[in-house]
């Protein structure tokens, strides 16, 4: 498995898969083929049906600048291998295409070629399933922040630091605006409505709520957030670490280490199933990060391994068949109360499996695997394309 820095990454809204990925590969192309006079970028699949209201055109033509670039949509050509392909060609001086390069958006804003489920240079971590890190913690006698310690590299707490920092960030500077959302849809930001509402009702529900809109507000407006997993659900994990500080009083080190636990789960399911909209649906992006934050606060809350896995089993579990269908392709209706939604259920997923031993039916291991299965098996209108769900209402 990857390192947690190809999990968390902090960047600009509103889509881990479909503005930086893309911007990671425009990047990348521009850098290996600096003379070109001009670019063509053709978009498949996701890409293309849902790519104005994500901005890629416009983050692909910001970084390919000051070159010129022709974007081609093709929504009607869907890649085998995954639903966010996209190909780069270099225009010479005389009109003529060359080296030409497909590569994925896979999510979370990391970019491979077929073939390929990542672009790490070497795998970090030994083990696969979460079976095999909780059978190997038990015999070290070590809980899953040793465990993320003894793997990464040195300066993995600096790192997470600075992730911990803006995803603090993210919600602050949420709180502290009204302005409107951008796109045609013009929604109103809710979260400093809920601030300002039940501030002096000490309700830590509606804190949970006003901290998560916040930072899925901003990244729905293109401001900078973390993935965790994904832009689309980069409210879940700040929103429940910001709500613990402000009523339980939580250390800056337990949130690092439930970063470390929550990492782990993203991990898990990057690795055996997917946290691409574009393949599995939302189950894959707020399903995942609900499964992280559950994880992590029963971490927090003092929970053994196997309570820990069992929250992370709850919050995933009661996401599956979660469709993802952005109205106009915007980030915004239904993402951004999922968010919230989703933090407040990984919370009520912590504390019920801690009101138990641990033990229970159905592992996490199998409930990635189902969302897997899940995700393959629904339908092309419900994976990020805007053209079923509740998109369907919303005219193009």
């Amino acid at each position: 498995m990857d390192s947690l820095k190809e999990l968390y990454k902090i960047g600009n809204g509103p889509s881990s898969s479909h503005t930086m990925g893309p911007q990671r590969a425009a990047d990348r192309y521009k850098s290996e083929n600096p003379d070109a006079k001009s670019y063509r970028v053709t978009l498949y699949g996701s890409l293309a049906a849902t790519g104005k209201g994500h901005l890629t055109d416009y983050i692909i033509e910001k970084t390919l600048a000051p070159k010129d670039v022709e974007i081609v949509w093709r929504a009607d050509i869907i890649k085998d291998y995954h639903p966010n392909g996209m190909m780069f060609e270099a225009i010479d001086e005389n009109g003529e295409a060359k080296n030409p390069w497909t590569v994925y958006s896979v999510g979370g804003g990391t970019i491979a070629e077929e073939g390929q489920r990542g672009n790490a240079v070497k795998e970090t971590y030994p083990h696969k399933t979460f079976a095999e890190i909780i059978e190997y913690c038990k015999k070290e006698n070590i809980n899953l922040y040793q465990y993320v310690i003894r793997y990464e590299e040195i300066d993995i707490l600096d790192y997470l630091e600075t992730i911990k920092d803006a995803m603090e960030n993210s919600v602050l500077e949420g709180l502290s605006t009204e302005e409107i959302i951008p796109g045609k849809l013009q929604l109103h930001r809710r979260a400093i409505n809920f601030l300002n509402n039940y501030k002096d009702t000490n309700d830590f529900s509606m804190d949970i709520y006003a901290c998560a809109l916040a930072a899925a507000e901003q990244n729905a407006s293109g401001y900078v957030i973390v993935t965790a997993p994904t832009c689309g659900s980069a409210g879940v994990l700040p929103g429940i670490f910001c709500a613990l500080k402000d009523h339980f009083k939580i250390t800056d080190q337990q949130i690092i280490e439930g970063l470390c636990v929550a990492g782990m789960i993203g991990n898990v399911i990057k690795t055996n199933a997917s946290i691409s909209g574009a393949e599995v649906g939302c189950q894959g992006e707020v399903g995942a990060a609900c499964s992280m934050a559950a994880g992590a606060v029963a971490h927090i809350l003092g929970g053994t391994l196997d309570q820990i896995e069992y929250a992370a089993e709850i919050g995933l579990e009661h996401h599956l068949g979660m469709t993802c269908d952005p109205v106009y392709g915007y980030v915004q209706i239904p993402c951004i109360e999922r968010n919230a939604m989703a933090a407040k259920r990984a919370y009520d997923a912590a504390k019920y499996s801690m009101a138990t031993d641990g033990q229970h039916t159905i592992t996490f291991d199998q409930v990635v695997e189902t969302m897997r299965e899940t995700g393959v098996d629904m339908m092309e209108k419900y994976r990020e394309t805007a053209k079923g769900g509740l998109a369907k209402w919303f005219s193009h």
